[in-house]
């Protein structure tokens, strides 16, 4: 990695995290989360890691092919950057969904898969005194066959993110070897979420610090997945929409929670250490089966020195 590497990776970083905190500035001197405003910071702040991507690659990098150099284009071949886009969206609910038995089994989520009593209860706030008129289950099955199409709602502020992180800066870092570029990846995304992270976004019942350390964690496992679909397929387009299924599926913990019991999302859900078992399993399979070496170069060892040029664009 040249000089050049590290100042490009720098301006970056002071970019994304600089544009992220001052969006945030409002919500720190006004209600917090609690902000009317807040839904509209969060989906602003998503665009500021692609705001400094093009920073970077359109005014001091200034390559020949700019968007290829960010993993938007070309679209080739269609198959696989097709298949993995599929396969990101049905990854990411998997393990949105996966974490749910697991803490439920480790007693750590208060679950309810028969009755659904508090997706019944939040139901029958909102009907007051009306009759729900499908059966409780049937609801549940509707909203978990939906979360597919969740993904395509949700991918332009998720691209807004990984044009940042998967489409640019991994590329970028690859030349350290592959393990190290989506552990140094994944940490700069956790640590991007802190402006509201430490407002008790996400994790509303720990200090700020213990939050903030939990979303890095759950940010190197799941961006490892995502650099997965990046590097495999040569595009930014299957790891944004994995972005966008993962957080449309996010809020999917609702659905099967046991009314009146308390959620900790240090320990429940993806976003808790028993939701990091499956990605942490799925993350060594495809790194003890060579699945991280890019599609450029397919029989070249992932994390080794051959791996430095095998990121196309």
């Amino acid at each position: 990695m040249t000089g050049r590497d590290l100042r490009s990776i720098g301006v970056f970083t002071a970019v994304a995290f600089g544009l992220a905190w001052l969006l945030a500035l409002p919500l720190w001197f006004g209600d917090g989360l609690a902000s009317p405003w807040f839904t509209v910071v969060a989906v602003a702040t998503m665009t500021t890691p692609a705001i400094a991507a093009l920073v970077v690659v359109f005014l001091m990098e200034r390559p020949q092919q700019g968007p290829a150099t960010l993993g938007l284009w070309p679209l080739r071949p269609v198959r696989r950057v097709l298949g993995y886009g599929a396969a990101g969206i049905g990854v990411s609910i998997a393990l949105v969904l996966a974490a749910l038995p697991v803490g439920a089994l480790l007693g750590v989520f208060p679950a309810d898969f028969v009755n659904f009593s508090a997706f019944r209860q939040v139901l029958a706030q909102q009907a007051g005194a009306a009759e729900i008129p499908i059966p409780i289950g049937a609801l549940v099955v509707i909203q978990v066959a939906a979360l597919p199409f969740a993904a395509l709602i949700n991918l332009i502020p998720a691209l807004g993110e990984e044009l940042g992180w998967r489409g640019w800066l991994l590329p970028k870092l690859m030349p350290l070897g592959t393990l190290p570029a989506l552990l140094i990846s994944g940490v700069i995304w956790g640590l991007w979420h802190a402006p509201l992270i430490l407002l008790g976004y996400n994790y509303p019942d720990a200090p700020g610090w213990l939050g903030l350390t939990a979303m890095v964690v759950m940010c190197i496992l799941v961006g490892a997945v995502f650099g997965w679909l990046r590097l495999r397929s040569g595009s930014v387009w299957p790891a944004a929409l994995a972005h966008a299924a993962f957080n449309g599926a996010g809020g999917t913990y609702l659905l099967f929670a046991r009314a009146g019991e308390h959620v900790d999302t240090t320990q429940a859900t993806i976003l808790g250490w028993s939701g990091w078992i499956v990605p942490l399993a799925l993350v060594v399979i495809l790194v003890a089966t060579g699945q991280f070496v890019s599609a450029g170069h397919p029989h070249r060892p992932s994390g080794g020195a051959g791996s430095q040029k095998a990121v196309p664009g």
